[in-house]
């Protein structure tokens, strides 16, 4: 009897673990928003519309523009506000250099990396100490 009991814990821990780690659907941003969150081993992070990394600058520390331009916007693609496209919740829109506009989470300029070939890949993180993986504050 004692053994059956222990034998059905193991087995509905197991299943318990097994339901959680799954992950989660991902969640939409208030309505309008560019960017989704979704759930990775390594924590939430931002992906664009297309599922891909959502990334982060340091130097972009004004809160009102993108210091990525020419060379560094080959390289890390701004990510893009339709004309007429308006702040939502923590997102908000920037002018760049170049005139265009662009989305920002928190007031940081948003970009996915030339190195993320496929949705999920977070390559970016890792080529330079600058760049970071963009994460939802909760």
């Amino acid at each position: 009897m004692y053994r059956s009991m222990i034998i059905a814990a193991v087995l509905l821990s197991a299943n318990q673990v097994l339901a959680h780690s799954e992950s989660p659907p991902m969640k939409k941003g208030p309505q309008g928003a560019p960017a989704q969150v979704v759930q990775t081993e390594d924590g939430a992070m931002l992906v664009d519309p297309s599922g891909m990394t959502l990334y982060y600058f340091d130097r972009d520390d004004s809160g009102n523009k993108s210091n990525c331009d020419a060379k560094c916007a080959e390289r890390w693609v701004p990510l893009a506000a339709a004309a007429g496209a308006q702040a939502t919740g923590d997102f908000t829109i920037v002018t760049r250099n170049d005139g265009g506009k662009m989305w920002a989470y928190r007031f940081r300029p948003l970009y996915t990396s030339h190195t993320d070939k496929a949705p999920g890949d977070a390559n970016g993180a890792v080529t330079s100490m600058q760049w970071h993986i963009a994460r939802p504050a909760y």
